[in-house]
C-alpha cells in the first residue's frame, strides 16, 4: 500500500499522517510551498513530498504515480467569499478525483467532508446518512458539492466521512475558547442549549486509515463520532475545570451574535484574513442541534471513536501548555 494524502501539514492532516506512520505506510504528501510544515517536520525524512496542490491538476497527476490508496484531508474552513469556499472544497475535490480517474490503480479514495453537508440536526434526533442533505452554510453547501463530486464521477471505490465538530492536538479553533475561559468568561451562545457531538481529532485520524481497507465501506457516507452528546454550556464547563478556572457566563443572545459575526465579517475583508466566525456561520452557531449518529460506521467496519470530551479536553489543554500556546 502507498497512500497519497493531501492537506498533511493541517490539523487533521497532520494526525492523519501519524497514524500512517505509525502502522510503517508509505506515503507520499502534496505539498504547496508555503506550507507550514511544523506538524510533520518529524516524518519528512520517511515520506515522499510532492509540491503541488489540488488546484493544480499536473501536480495532482505526477503525484499519483505509483499510488494505491489517498486520503484527501484538503480543505477550507475558512474564505473570504463563497467563491473562495468553493474553489478549494469543491473544484479542488473534482481535480482529484479526475487524476484519479486518469491515473487507473487506485484502489480506494478516503474523503474527509463534514457533518455541516448534512446539515444541522432536530433535537434529540442525531442525524443519519439516509437523512437528506440540508447545508445551512456556504461551507456546508461547499463541502456537500464536494462530496457530490465524489459520488457522482469517481470511477474507484471511496468513503466519504463525516465528521462533526473536530477538536484536539494542535487545534487552534478551540484554542479561542479555551484563551477566553482562561480569562474567566464562558461565552454562552443563545442560552448554551444546542446539543453536539464531537470527535477527538486522532480518533477521526483513525478512522480515516481504518478507512482505506473495509470492503463493506466501499461507495458509503459515514458519520465519524463519539457517542456522547453534550451540549455547548457543557462544552464550556468542562474546558473550565480542567483549567481550575472560575468563570463568568457571558450570554449572547441571538441578535448580539449576529453582530459579532457580521463585524467579525467586516473585520476580516478589511485585513483580508478571513475567520471562521463570519455571517455565513450565524445559521450553523444558531441551529438547535449538530448531532449525528455513528452507528453505521460501527457496525460496517468496527470502529469506535472511545476517546469523550472528559478525556480529549485534558489532553488538549496539556498539549496547549506544553507548546506554550496556553
Amino acid at each position: 500500500m502507498k497512500v497519497l494524502l493531501t492537506g498533511a501539514t493541517g490539523f487533521v492532516g497532520s494526525h492523519v499522517l501519524d497514524s500512517l506512520r505509525q502502522r510503517g505506510v508509505a506515503v507520499r504528501i502534496l505539498v504547496r510551498a508555503t506550507s507550514d510544515n511544523r506538524f510533520i517536520r518529524s516524518h519528512l525524512r520517511d515520506i515522499e513530498a510532492q509540491k503541488g496542490s489540488i488546484g493544480n491538476p499536473a501536480s495532482l497527476r505526477q503525484a499519483l504515480a505509483g499510488v494505491t490508496h489517498v486520503i484527501h484531508c484538503a480543505g477550507a474552513t475558512k474564505a473570504l467569499s463563497a467563491k473562495g469556499f468553493f474553489q478549494v472544497n469543491q473544484d479542488g475535490t473534482r481535480n482529484l478525483v479526475e487524476a484519479i480517474n486518469q491515473a487507473g490503480g487506485i484502489q480506494r479514495l478516503v474523503h474527509i467532508s463534514s457533518l455541516a453537508a448534512a446539515g444541522p440536526a432536530a433535537l434529540n434526533q442525531p442525524r443519519r446518512e439516509t437523512d437528506p442533505p440540508a447545508p445551512v452554510s456556504t461551507y456546508g453547501r461547499s463541502k456537500l458539492a464536494g462530496e457530490q463530486e465524489v459520488s457522482g464521477k469517481c470511477q474507484t471505490d471511496f468513503v466519504i466521512l463525516r465528521p462533526p465538530a473536530v477538536y484536539g492536538v494542535r487545534d487552534f479553533e478551540f484554542l479561542r475558547l479555551f484563551k477566553v475561559i482562561k480569562g474567566h468568561i464562558r461565552p454562552v451562545f443563545g442560552g448554551g442549549g444546542q446539543q453536539l457531538s464531537f470527535v477527538y481529532v486522532k480518533d477521526l485520524a483513525e478512522a480515516a486509515v481504518h478507512a482505506l481497507k473495509y470492503p463493506a465501506l466501499a461507495r458509503q457516507n459515514c458519520f465519524v463520532a463519539a457517542r456522547e452528546i453534550v451540549t455547548a454550556r457543557q462544552f464550556g464547563l468542562e474546558i473550565a475545570s480542567h483549567l481550575s478556572a472560575r468563570t463568568v457566563p457571558l450570554p449572547l443572545p441571538t441578535a448580539l451574535l449576529w453582530l459579532l459575526c457580521a463585524g467579525q465579517e467586516i473585520l476580516s475583508r478589511i485585513t483580508r484574513r478571513p475567520s471562521v466566525l463570519s455571517l455565513q456561520k450565524y445559521a450553523e452557531l444558531t441551529a438547535p442541534a449538530w448531532t449525528c449518529d455513528p452507528t453505521k460506521l460501527e457496525e460496517s467496519s468496527g470502529f469506535v471513536c472511545r476517546t469523550t470530551i472528559f478525556e480529549g479536553v485534558p489532553r488538549a489543554l496539556d498539549w496547549y501548555r506544553q507548546s506554550g500556546w496556553l
